[in-house]
């Protein structure tokens, strides 16, 4: 076996590594992504989980319009002048996302809450008072 030599021989063993065709991505500047989500539903309420690891609360923008329920958020990395450490590759730098839920009627648009913690937005949507299951009852015969 025959060493290849490089025509630059400071390009570091990273360097080669991640500029193989194997890792090569186009990476735009900006990174659209959609979390992933968990519904669910019980006699009183919907409850929507969403993974959003690495956020802080005040990134979540929650807004209802219409029986529609939008959560998004926009974080942007700040940019620093002071170079302490040279980067052979920085792809993250921007983050977004926006999804958009219909809601039944069923639902009291006052009184939703939302809480994040350990990584996961979690919004409860309680059901209207009229919505919940009623127990059953004897109907008397006249």
């Amino acid at each position: 076996m025959i060493p290849t030599r490089y025509a630059n021989q400071d390009v570091g063993l990273l360097d080669r590594l991640f500029n193989n065709d194997m890792f090569h991505r186009d990476f735009s500047e900006t990174n659209t992504t959609s979390p992933s989500v968990n519904i669910k539903e019980n006699e009183d309420r919907f409850g929507v989980e969403m993974a959003v690891p690495g956020f802080e609360k005040d990134d979540f923008n929650i807004e209802l319009n219409h029986n529609k329920l939008t959560i998004s958020s926009e974080k942007k990395e700040e940019k620093s002048h002071i170079e302490v450490e040279r980067y052979t590759r920085k792809e993250f730098s921007y983050q977004s996302f926006r999804r958009t839920f219909t809601l039944p009627n069923t639902v009291d648009g006052e009184k939703i809450s939302a809480e994040y913690k350990n990584g996961v937005l979690c919004v409860e949507i309680p059901k209207l008072e009229e919505a919940k299951p009623k127990p059953a009852r004897q109907i008397e015969i006249r």
